[in-house]
């Protein structure tokens, strides 16, 4: 964890009684962080995230997460875009709470931000343990147990 971690938030009063409290998120993000960062976290709706998904994906759905990393050295600059409604409905398909799903995909965006992908089944297999030891450090449980409605972004 670094310390010189800066988080912003974006459109987090839009959705700030479904939500945690900042600093908890700041605490979540800023475990997975390696190195020195700039994010800014966007909580958008439906429309928004079906919009950026199809501008920078080219695919005509709203996803639950999007990382737009901009730089890793000599700080790790990035934005963060979560569609709530998507990760609601997927928190309840997969029988968690919004704040387990919600802790989760914020330490996917961060790690993404670092440079960890999941593109091929070695790089997967590399986050995926990354991603839940820190689930698992910050008291939840091993995100990928179920392997039902994988982090799709």
């Amino acid at each position: 964890m670094s310390a010189d971690v800066v988080i912003h938030f974006q459109q987090l009063s839009r959705f700030a009684n479904r939500l945690p409290a900042r600093s908890t998120m700041i605490r979540w993000m800023r475990e997975a962080s390696e190195r020195g960062a700039e994010i800014t976290v966007r909580f958008v709706d439906e429309e928004e995230g079906r919009m950026l998904n199809s501008t920078y994906r080219h695919r005509d759905y709203a996803t639950n997460v999007l990382t737009f990393d901009y730089a890793r050295e000599p700080v790790v600059m990035a934005d963060i875009a979560l569609c709530i409604p998507v990760l609601e409905r997927e928190a309840r398909e997969q029988n968690k709470t919004l704040r387990e799903h919600l802790a989760h995909l914020l330490i996917h965006g961060v790690l993404h931000a670092h440079g960890y992908d999941h593109l091929n089944e070695e790089e997967a297999e590399v986050m995926e343990a990354r991603e839940t030891e820190i689930m698992q450090k910050l008291g939840f449980p091993n995100p990928y147990s179920d392997r039902i409605g994988m982090v799709h972004d």
